[in-house]
């Protein structure tokens, strides 16, 4: 009876898990993406094949895999999973997990495979009580991380892993989840029977930005709440019964973009104001700029903006671009920029966007000269 009970909780809640939750990869053969590193003949792929993995760090965006290919890379190797949270978890907690470690090497056990989510979060006291057992491969470590490890994780601890950065998923990776999805009747949506449009499953796979959660995650809602499944949902569990033998005469579930596009309600963007986005979209502004393509700088100024990028930090870069790139080749540039930076700080946000841009499109098309800059370096040589 127990048994009966165990199992009726466990359907409960892995019923009430999210789909994303629900749909990750049960085999290292489903996973998708990364194919950088973990297709036949890359680092990854070769390190399982001959059975040496060693602690590994994985970096990147949200929704790209990090934790499930953790989970994966635990059942490849036949290793004691254990998983822990740098938000929740101090010293003691690591301590504790490393002794159990460390007892079942020394019985002939299994080795444990350790994930940390958010390991750039341990201060350097938490992350050198990992190093010794890492170090004697006590534990297999694998440090999950949103942030750049070559700056967020103790030196000593990067050295003594690999480290693999999560590209964002291609649309295509996105489209084959999305299919996946909808076929599964045991994990996924299945059982509604539901289609997509090519344009809806085109304009999902693109508004996603590389996030497969992101992108089940409206999947799910899409389906969930449209007005055939929504409405059966609402029903008992008689009523539900009857309307899926009658299904042969109902209209079945088609996902539009239009419907698509409603679960989505807009792009989200993915932007750190304050990690690796933060320099490499500012470094993309002013390539764009510099390149006399005002249509790519508004482009990354929209996203900058979008993200909540500081508008003062925007407004310095502008200023710096007018003499470091345009200089006395339109000696305009530099009072428009500084006009902007004070209409940055006088106006504010919402409006000053509309200053930002303006000087951004005027900077593009302005002819550029570096010769101020080339000038004072040779001078200070």
């Amino acid at each position: 009876m127990a048994d009966l009970f165990a199992h009726s909780e466990a359907e409960n809640l892995a019923q009430a898990q999210p789909l994303a939750a629900r749909m990750r990869p049960a085999t290292l053969a489903e996973f998708v993406g990364q194919r950088h590193f973990l297709g036949e003949g890359k680092l990854l792929w070769r390190m399982l094949r001959a059975r040496r993995l060693g602690s590994v760090i994985f970096y990147g965006p949200p929704g790209t895999g990090k934790t499930t290919l953790a989970r994966l890379l635990a059942q490849e190797t036949d290793s004691r999973f254990r998983q822990l949270s740098a938000v929740t978890s101090g010293v003691k907690d690591v301590r504790e997990v490393l002794d159990e470690a460390r007892h079942d090497v020394a019985a002939g056990g299994r080795p444990t495979l350790l994930v940390i989510d958010e390991i750039h979060r341990f201060n350097r006291a938490q992350q050198d009580a990992l190093l010794p057992d890492v170090e004697e491969g006590v534990v297999i470590l694998v440090g999950i991380t949103t942030a750049n490890p070559f700056f967020a994780v103790n030196d000593a601890l990067v050295s003594r892993s690999r480290v693999f950065e999560f590209q964002p998923l291609e649309p295509e990776d996105i489209k084959t989840l999305i299919r996946r999805a909808l076929a599964d009747k045991a994990r996924g949506l299945g059982q509604y029977e539901a289609t997509i449009d090519d344009a809806a499953l085109e304009y999902l796979a693109q508004v996603s930005d590389g996030d497969a959660r992101r992108a089940l995650g409206a999947l799910e809602v899409a389906v969930l709440s449209s007005e055939q499944v929504g409405g059966m949902l609402s029903r008992s569990a008689a009523q539900r019964e009857h309307a899926h033998a009658a299904r042969g005469h109902t209209t079945p579930l088609r996902l539009t973009r239009d419907l698509i596009a409603d679960a989505v309600q807009r792009k989200a963007i993915r932007y750190d104001p304050t990690g690796d986005d933060h320099y490499d979209a500012a470094s993309a502004l002013i390539k764009s700029i510099r390149g006399s393509d005002p249509d790519a700088g508004i482009y990354w100024l929209a996203r900058m903006l979008e993200g909540g990028e500081d508008v003062r930090f925007l407004a310095r870069r502008i200023v710096i671009f007018a003499s470091e790139d345009i200089g006395n080749a339109d000696p305009h540039a530099l009072p428009l920029a500084a006009a902007t930076w004070q209409a940055c700080e006088f106006v504010g946000l919402p409006e000053c966007q509309l200053n930002l841009a303006q000087a951004v499109t005027y900077m593009a098309c302005a002819p550029k000269s570096n010769a101020s800059m080339v000038a004072l370096s040779e001078a200070s040589a």
